[in-house]
């Protein structure tokens, strides 16, 4: 049976080590140079969405990884238009060894999955985004290995990235509320999946309407953009969100060695004022780096599982 990445609670069994795991590959440069578990295999990585971060991350950790990348755009190929989702699945897998796959329905994405033969990785949709959680977690990781003192804090809306952030938290067992508008809350069966996962890792979720409140004490501080791509002609939606930006006023609330996170592209004077998004204290762009090496700890992990045990075996991870 094959396995896929829609969501990151389909790795919740290994996700730690896929972290430690992608954490020691960037700072062993000598091993990386050397490692190419992906040798002679070609990647597929569909975009129906536009993307800096996820196209260029995917393409080069793939090439470090001794893979091809094979970049489809949405015209270049008739994947909803003269073809099924189905079909094309089918036709992919018999040419690939792994596909991506940036979409706007998690439908879409379940179904490329469902028709595959070959492990499908969701690199956005509109319910999920669980490269963002790997990335995440692993800057997260890097300044609290154990997540000892990580408390999180979402302020904004209840989009795919909070839901991934949220069961990652409940993996983890990492504390996590989140502050949104009446009427943008997280869907309620990943919140309830999230619950359930947290019963067992001890991890604290907790859902307010007041951005002072979550972020009260809270080491990470995250956000997104208000309006979302795709979303462009709900401007009235903006309304809904006024207070919700995160400024220097709102992080007084915050722990003092706060860190502030954002999945990019940023709307400054937005969601963000410049002023957190400049402080030495923000680490997106440490986040957007990581995109690459937790999706080459994923890639290995889906595509070359003798490989990935055998080298966190060797690190002793």
């Amino acid at each position: 049976m094959v396995d896929h990445l829609l969501s990151i609670d389909d790795v919740a069994d290994d996700f730690a080590v896929i972290l430690r795991w992608a954490i020691a590959l960037k700072q062993d440069t000598e091993f990386s140079e050397d490692f190419k578990p992906l040798d002679g295999m070609s990647i597929g990585s569909i975009y129906e969405k536009p993307s800096t971060r996820t196209r260029v991350s995917f393409e080069t950790g793939i090439h470090k990884l001794g893979g091809q990348p094979l970049t489809l755009l949405k015209g270049d190929i008739q994947l909803g238009k003269s073809e099924t989702i189905a079909d094309t699945a089918q036709v992919l897998s018999r040419y690939l060894d792994a596909l991506t796959y940036r979409c706007f329905a998690h439908s879409d994405v379940e179904e490329l999955a469902e028709h595959s033969e070959v492990p499908v990785i969701n690199a956005l949709s509109d319910k999920h985004h669980p490269c963002q959680a790997a990335a995440d977690f692993m800057t997260m990781m890097e300044k609290d290995p154990e997540f000892k003192k990580t408390r999180v804090a979402w302020v904004g809306d209840g989009n795919n990235v909070l839901h991934d952030l949220m069961l990652g938290c409940s993996i983890l067992g990492v504390d996590c509320t989140w502050a949104v508008p009446e009427g943008f809350e997280p869907d309620e069966d990943v919140v309830a999946k999230a619950m359930e996962i947290a019963e067992a890792s001890g991890a604290e979720l907790r859902q307010t309407h007041d951005p002072e409140d979550a972020v009260s004490g809270a080491t990470i501080i995250y956000t997104d953009v208000f309006v979302s791509m795709g979303e462009e002609d709900q401007v009235d939606k903006m309304t809904a969100f006024d207070g919700f930006q995160v400024n220097m006023e709102l992080l007084e609330s915050a722990d003092d060695n706060w860190s502030f996170m954002h999945c990019l592209p940023a709307h400054r004077g937005d969601e963000v004022s410049d002023e957190v998004m400049d402080h030495k204290q923000s680490i997106v762009f440490e986040q957007a780096e990581n995109r690459m090496w937790a999706q080459m700890s994923l890639l290995t992990y889906l595509c070359d599982m003798g490989a990935w045990e055998t080298w966190a075996e060797f690190l002793e991870i």
